[in-house]
């Protein structure tokens, strides 16, 4: 059993906004697979798949970004799986709009709602996929991330969502190292 989680705000405020990255993965995830989130539950919204007999949950935590880790950790204990079976997608300031970054550990980054996340479980050894927003020096950090993509950016960022989309796919199948060699170039 597996848990994919993206990151995100909820909320008609919050849609599209680059730090909804991770929304907007799940979201094409679930078009791909021809899914809809239809269970509430875990401070969330998920919906369950089996692939070659594993259970799959995709769950989009309704706890705002901050709080993840509550939803994160509710249906972990609820499964009874691990940080070992958890996978996370949120964005990152750091990357360029629409770049992919794999990792299997490390630190949150100053990503809030991955920093929750690593705080309840207690370990930093949690499988992600950070996708890129870039940063603005210009604009403070909070308003940047609560911002929309331009229409430049927002180009770039489709490329990278559905090259994050085209990596989950390939993590239901492969082991994660190998996803991550293959999708970290």
């Amino acid at each position: 059993m597996r848990l994919i989680t993206g990151l995100g705000n909820p909320g008609l405020k919050y849609e599209n906004t680059r730090h909804n990255a991770g929304f907007m993965v799940i979201d094409a995830l679930l078009k791909r697979l021809d899914l809809r989130l239809d269970q509430s539950g875990f401070k969330g919204e998920y919906t369950t798949l089996r692939h070659k007999g594993e259970k799959i949950i995709i769950l989009k935590p309704m706890t705002y970004m901050n709080l993840s880790g509550e939803s994160v950790m509710a249906c972990l204990k609820y499964y009874k799986m691990t940080s070992a079976d958890l996978l996370v997608i949120h964005d990152d300031l750091d990357l360029p709009t629409g770049k992919l970054r794999l990792r299997e550990k490390g630190s949150s980054g100053g990503q809030k709602g991955m920093g929750n996340i690593i705080d309840l479980l207690h370990t930093d050894k949690i499988k992600r996929i950070r996708i890129g927003i870039d940063k603005d020096p210009m604009i403070p950090v909070v308003d940047y991330v609560l911002g929309k993509f331009s229409k430049e950016e927002l180009a770039f960022f489709d490329k990278g969502k559905e090259k994050a989309c085209d990596a989950l796919l390939s993590y239901l199948d492969e082991d994660f190292t190998k996803v991550m060699n293959t999708y970290n170039r």
